[in-house]
């Protein structure tokens, strides 16, 4: 009497389908590396360069975005930063949290808070006014001009 297997791989392949965990490893690889360049940049600019951390003020703040280069800049940081704690977190989740229907809240308030913080984040970089028009001269920073 001979027992034979078939081997896993004889059957008829399975419809293909996207690996989501695949991708959320390798964004997690990718965006940390591009994390380091971006977060290491923004030290060095803001406390190396120029007066360092005595420069830092409203004024410093307003003037970097003021800059094309320095929005997009903090808008990848926002962005790869928010992303991929938030993947970081739903993979402690889905290692930790036993219960179905606890585990889908819990992703779904992690999607909804970066979501949220993107959008936000995403609206003060490209909106930011230090001088805003109409606004009381006494609340204003020192170097805007009163119009």
């Amino acid at each position: 009497m001979t027992l034979s297997i078939d081997t896993p791989r004889s059957q008829a392949p399975a419809k293909k389908r996207t690996n989501w965990e695949k991708w959320g490893w390798i964004y997690m690889r990718a965006s940390g590396v591009l994390l380091v360049v971006l977060i290491f940049g923004h030290l060095f600019s803001n406390l190396m360069v120029g007066d360092g951390v005595k420069a830092i003020d409203f004024g410093f703040v307003g003037g970097k975005l003021a800059n094309p280069f320095w929005q997009v800049w903090d808008l990848l940081l926002l962005w790869l930063a928010l992303i991929h704690g938030s993947n970081g977190m739903r993979t402690i989740v889905n290692d930790y949290v036993v219960r179905p229907g606890l585990a889908k809240g819990l992703k779904i308030a992690l999607f909804l808070s970066a979501a949220l913080l993107i959008l936000l984040g995403t609206l003060v970089i490209f909106t930011f006014d230090p001088c805003p028009a109409g606004a009381d001269p006494e609340l204003l920073a020192s170097f805007c001009t009163v119009s």
